[in-house]
């Protein structure tokens, strides 16, 4: 007992507190002890290879660093390299599998390589779907095999599956270790009503006061592009910490929706805003549309709900009309008063402050680098910028299940049109008419235009529906330049004139000659083809009066036009597909025009230009541009065309990529049998493997339905030849559906 009394009492504090016991410094690293010391040490191994400047730090205003502070937590960033270059089949919603060992990577090759040799080759996006679709039926324990098989076959486009097939896809499943529950994400019942409860919590709230109120203003742009996109997401910048209804412009909807999904449009959510009966429809209808996980932003929507929705109707106004309904609405309205009041009411002080603080960042920071490829648009001339698309009287929307469809009747001709007087061929003039040996009267677009293409020289452009005879209004203007220089014994002097007739493609050209080949025969007049296929001599060129060419190979001409004579001679310039000008091409088409006119400036020589297109909206700016008068522009709308056209647009809103590809092919299927043995059907696919890709699965579909026989009657003509041509072709697959007529 007293050995272990002593042994306890030695920690005692009464006993060692005044104790001073020495430190063992063999148990401390004297290196890690950084302290300085009272002695006079040399500076000169600090200061080894450093210079001075080196350590030199650039600051920035602490007004700027705190306005570029954004919550980091905020999914709502914008990113507009997101979605550039984005397809029908690209997908957006982030749901897919991704192997976490290399040993399931091998297994997901694997996986991948079967759906592509069941499905053939398609998109990445559709194949990493498929998988995605194939390992959530495969890893659900509660659905039986012939069950799971059944859906796999369904997903897979309705391919049959072999015992040995299915059973190596499901031994593919198992290797897959890695796979987690959390991965599904389960698709919300849109038939379900849904209570959102916005009160949360106070961290909740404070990321709601950093979310993006205001306009915003661009970020400082530092010395690199690189930078620059590093830093694009910091681009948006508070002026309050409210919403005000100044800070509210026709496109802050749209904005705030592009950094959750660009496809969602403003519409409609301000139709939302418009149309909800109360507070919870509201939030269900927001729920449904931007999904539970902006659940801050639909805060904002519900308690600014007016304010957003008059604001913007506002800044969107068309004409003064318009905006003077919305104000005289919101004057009736005792809550809407107040929006109106300070979007009038200007407060000085606080413009006076913005004015000083902009005025100080641009003295700070004078130069700025912009990426001007980061603001080009990624569809090129076919951006659309329209705010709504107004569809023709008559026109409707059908709604069924993953897919919609927008049918545009035809439209009748007017009582007008048809009273216009058709020119006989007979009532022209004499030097004309063996041009016209193959009709007996011009149609209704060609007898508008006679007296201006066949009595005057004036600049035309004529806009007009496919097939409605533009290539007779040219060679209307054709023969006119002919008529010019008819001698009195009736025979053409062809040195004192050229034409000049200006395709896109090289298959119109061909066909362009060989039309006018025809119908210049009678006068003797040569007509020839110049494209980088076919090549003319100077000889050539000299001997041909009207010239069929592409826009790139007269414009490599025409850049030179002193060297050569036979430029001088041109008399008639006819540009088709004028519309082009909106395009890739535009540049060329721009510069044969600005030349041309430049060229008839210079010389004072009357050189004619006729341009045609069959889709041009703004003709009024085309003409400006071509020095056409009112009296030459001419724009026939759809009741003019020779054959009715109806339309119909079919736009998918399925989500999944590979259920979209398999609503395509049934949507394809049936359009097709209900043409088929009636009228002739055209397809377009993007690729030559599409083209089989896709006619196999018309084929599979209609021997699975047995409407086969809907295309020919056996024992027909047609039937024969096809017959006698699926055993002369090499191609196995061609061969096969000719079988099948």
């Amino acid at each position: 007992m007293a050995d272990k009394f002593a042994r306890d009492s030695q920690h005692d504090y009464s006993t060692n507190a005044n104790l001073v016991l020495p430190t063992n410094i063999s148990m401390h690293d004297q290196g890690i002890r950084k302290e300085p010391s009272c002695e006079v040490s040399s500076l000169s191994e600090h200061l080894k290879d450093v210079r001075m400047g080196d350590r030199v730090q650039h600051t920035r205003p602490q007004s700027i660093n705190k306005k570029q502070k954004i919550n980091d937590n905020n999914s709502l960033g914008y990113d507009t390299t997101r979605f550039k270059n984005l397809s029908l089949f690209n997908d957006t919603s982030n749901v897919s599998y991704e192997p976490k060992t290399e040993e399931t990577k091998q297994i997901y090759k694997i996986l991948l390589n079967f759906i592509q040799e069941t499905i053939g080759d398609q998109v990445p996006n559709i194949l990493s779907d498929a998988a995605y679709e194939i390992l959530c039926i495969l890893k659900n324990d509660r659905v039986r095999d012939k069950e799971r098989q059944n859906k796999i076959e369904a997903l897979l486009l309705n391919t049959k599956l072999s015992p040995e097939r299915f059973a190596f896809l499901i031994n593919l499943g198992k290797q897959i270790n890695d796979w987690s529950s959390n991965d599904e994400i389960i698709p919300i019942d849109h038939t379900e009503n849904i209570n959102v409860q916005f009160e949360g919590s106070s961290d909740e709230e404070n990321n709601f006061d950093d979310f993006d109120v205001s306009d915003g203003e661009e970020a400082m742009i530092d010395d690199t592009i690189q930078e620059t996109r590093i830093n694009k997401t910091n681009d948006s910048i508070q002026r309050s910490q409210t919403l005000q209804p100044r800070t509210i412009d026709a496109l802050w909807l749209q904005r705030n929706l592009n950094n959750i999904n660009p496809k969602i449009k403003a519409q409609q959510v301000l139709t939302i805003l418009d149309e909800a009966s109360n507070s919870h429809e509201l939030e269900n209808k927001l729920i449904l549309l931007l999904g539970c996980e902006h659940v801050q932003f639909i805060k904002l929507l519900r308690t600014h709900r007016q304010m957003i929705l008059y604001c913007t109707l506002l800044a969107s106004a068309q004409n003064e009309m318009e905006r003077a309904k919305i104000e005289e609405k919101m004057r009736n309205n005792s809550e809407l008063v107040w929006i109106l009041e300070d979007l009038s009411r200007k407060d000085v002080n606080d413009e006076e402050e913005i004015m000083e603080i902009d005025k100080n960042e641009m003295s700070l920071n004078k130069h700025q680098i912009v990426d001007l490829e980061d603001l080009t648009f990624e569809q090129g001339g076919h951006f659309m910028s329209n705010r709504t698309c107004e569809l023709p009287n008559g026109s409707f929307r059908l709604q069924k299940n993953g897919y919609e469809e927008i049918h545009i009747p035809t439209i009748k001709p007017s009582e007008t049109n048809s009273q216009h007087i058709l020119y006989q061929i007979s009532d022209l003039p004499k030097y004309v008419q063996p041009a016209f040996n193959d009709c007996h009267q011009l149609n209704r677009i060609q007898s508008q235009m006679v007296q201006i293409t066949l009595e005057t020289d004036e600049n035309i452009l004529l806009c007009a529906p496919t097939g409605s005879g533009k290539t007779k209004v040219a060679l209307l203007c054709i023969l006119h330049e002919i008529g010019k220089h008819i001698l009195p014994d009736s025979s053409i002097n062809t040195n004192e004139f050229k034409i000049v007739y200006i395709a896109p493609m090289k298959s119109l050209v061909q066909e362009i000659v060989q039309t006018f080949t025809k119908c210049l025969n009678p006068y003797g007049i040569k007509v020839s083809e110049l494209t980088g296929d076919h090549q003319l001599t100077s000889e050539q060129i000299n001997q041909t009066q009207v010239i069929v060419c592409t826009p790139e190979k007269w414009d490599i001409i025409t850049r030179k036009g002193d060297e050569r004579t036979y430029i001088k001679l041109v008399r008639l310039i006819i540009i088709d597909e004028i519309h082009l000008l909106h395009d890739d091409r535009g540049p060329v088409l721009e510069a044969i025009v600005a030349r041309t006119k430049r060229w008839i400036e210079i010389t004072r020589d009357n050189v004619r230009l006729v341009a045609l297109s069959a889709t041009l909206p703004n003709d009024e700016d085309i003409a400006e541009f071509l020095n056409v008068r009112s009296n030459g522009l001419f724009y026939f709308d759809n009741s003019y065309r020779s054959v009715p056209l109806e339309q119909e647009y079919i736009g998918i809103t399925e989500k999944k990529l590979i259920k979209r590809l398999k609503i395509m092919n049934n949507l394809l299927y049936e359009k097709v049998i209900e043409r088929a043995g009636k009228h002739q059907v055209l397809i377009f696919v993007h690729s030559r493997k599409d083209t089989v890709r896709t006619a196999r699965a018309i084929r599979d579909e209609c021997i699975e339905k047995g409407t086969i026989g809907c295309f020919l009657q056996k024992d027909s003509s047609s039937d024969g030849l096809l017959r006698a041509e699926s055993e002369v072709t090499k191609q196995i697959f061609l061969g096969q559906s000719f079988s099948l007529s």
